[in-house]
């Protein structure tokens, strides 16, 4: 499908994503994650201004990431894909709760939770059970409607958490801050309305969400209306009407003048409330609406009453109690009734007006009774409980963090120090043994310089010894040489002596 069969205008950045999505759909070497997200992404884009464009769009998602799931792929194109069935399911879900075929849209929704959940699209979920929550607040059924809202608001907070930089999430809360207000206010808890639509105000002023500021101030126009303070509530419609003009929004442009209408009305100024109810008619009859429809019919019905004509408004008013059973509607359904009731209690036909005023009773009560009340108050108590204790609950664990990082480095403080004294007693241990040794050492070094200085001793004694021994020795051969150098002269002496007498003889 391409986008060149859109005669639709789009923002600058709207129309580079979309060339960038035709490209990618046109591309037939396009892989089927990236196919599945093109789709998905030209039903979102396509949706304001061309509804019917979103569910051929999301089918054609579906049928990319079913088939290729079926061929097994690695778990991160299976992710991808997941999420884009997710997705398209999702848009189909909102196209039926536009058309208020809400057990159709809750069934699409759901199939998009149980994906949502197996792959733990946080993101997703909360979109989901938003989703859900107008589904259930359309049917009445504001305990479930509530719950899903408080369920969405609490991983919207958590994610926002996570991502402070990111005004996707910041988004989130908004809208649905705004939904749980709009309980409050159908309640008849106008200050708890005004307190959740200005917070939600504050965020998307602060992320400059045009459409979301928008659709805060035409709440708070309506809360004004109701409080009677008409002059307060058509400012805030009026601001309300030119942001939607300028985004181009028939959805928010018809809601705001049917409002704009009902408080002309009230003022008795028929011919401009009549003007504004058939505009905005034409505007939800363009984008197939069938809620907003059906609350223009009702309005378009009490003129025609207020007019005097009755055959007119029976018509129409029977028109939108058709339509609002048929979507399960039950504000509608009510308020058709009434219409009904006047209508026949003006043609006399009591039964008729009787059997209608019952069944207005009968949803009026579905939506604001007692019971209901309670429950909202319940489960805005349980859902403050639950987030007080979560920051409770992190405050202590965050508080035994530091305790036990406290006592971690006690620990490590005590290890150190008892290592410390054990290498202080192994020093000391070290030392006095090397003491001993030495002492040991320097005790057998002096018993051998002792024993040394003994055999020294002994030695220079048997030096001196033997030199005594010597020195007898050397006198004793003197002695003795002299006696034989004594003996030797008298030898010498007879010798020649006896040659003299020998030679006197001859």
């Amino acid at each position: 499908m391409s986008l060149n069969s859109f005669a639709q205008k789009f923002s600058a950045d709207e129309q580079l994503e979309l060339d960038k999505l035709n490209k990618i759909v046109t591309n037939k070497k396009s892989h089927d994650t990236a196919l599945a997200g093109a789709y998905l992404g030209l039903s979102e884009i396509l949706a304001a201004s061309n509804i019917d464009t979103v569910k051929p769009l999301c089918e054609i998602t579906k049928q990319i990431a079913e088939n290729a799931l079926i061929r097994n792929p690695s778990q991160q194109i299976k992710l991808s894909l997941y999420k884009s069935l997710a997705g398209a399911y999702n848009n189909i879900g909102f196209i039926h709760k536009n058309k208020g075929e809400n057990d159709e849209a809750l069934t699409n929704y759901l199939n998009g939770i149980k994906i949502q959940k197996l792959i733990n699209d946080k993101e997703g979920l909360a979109i989901s059970y938003n989703n859900i929550g107008v589904i259930f607040d359309n049917q009445g059924n504001i305990e479930q409607a509530i719950e899903s809202y408080h369920k969405s608001l609490k991983i919207r907070e958590e994610l926002n958490a996570e991502h402070p930089n990111e005004n996707g999430y910041k988004k989130g809360i908004a809208n649905t801050l705004v939904n749980i207000g709009f309980i409050y206010g159908h309640q008849g808890d106008n200050n708890k309305a005004i307190e959740n639509y200005q917070k939600s105000l504050t965020i998307y002023q602060e992320i400059n969400d045009k459409s979301g500021v928008a659709r805060c101030l035409n709440n708070l126009g309506y809360i004004y209306d109701e409080q009677n303070n008409k002059e307060l509530a058509l400012m805030y419609y009026e601001k309300s009407l030119k942001i939607r003009e300028e985004l181009g929004d028939k959805n928010g442009i018809a809601f705001c003048l049917n409002n704009i209408g009902s408080l002309y009305k009230d003022e008795t100024e028929i011919y401009k409330a009549e003007e504004c109810f058939t505009r905005s008619l034409q505007l939800y009859q363009e984008t197939g609406y069938t809620q907003g429809i059906t609350m223009s019919l009702l309005n378009i019905g009490g003129i025609y009453f207020t007019k005097g004509n009755t055959v007119k408004a029976k018509e129409i008013a029977l028109q939108s109690l058709e339509l609002a059973k048929k979507s399960s509607f039950p504000e509608y359904i009510s308020r058709a009734a009434f219409l009904l009731s006047q209508i026949f209690e003006k043609e006399n036909q009591g039964v008729k007006a009787l059997q209608m005023f019952k069944l207005h009773i009968q949803m009026h009560d579905s939506i604001s009774n007692e019971s209901t009340k309670r429950t909202t108050i319940q489960q805005q108590a349980k859902y403050e409980y639950e987030k007080q204790k979560a920051l409770d609950d992190a405050e202590h664990e965050k508080q035994l963090a530091i305790e036990q990082e406290a006592k971690a480095k006690q620990k490590i403080i005590s290890y150190a120090i008892a290592g410390g004294l054990v290498l202080v007693i192994l020093f000391f241990g070290f030392v006095f043994n090397r003491l001993q040794v030495t002492k040991k050492q320097k005790n057998i070094i002096e018993a051998q310089k002792q024993e040394v200085e003994q055999q020294k001793e002994i030695v220079e004694k048997s030096h001196l010894l033997l030199e005594e021994k010597n020195s007898e020795i050397i006198a004793s051969i003197r002695y003795a040489k002299r006696i034989q150098d004594a003996l030797l002269t008298s030898q010498k002496y007879i010798d020649r002596n006896i040659n003299r007498l020998k030679n006197q003889t001859k």
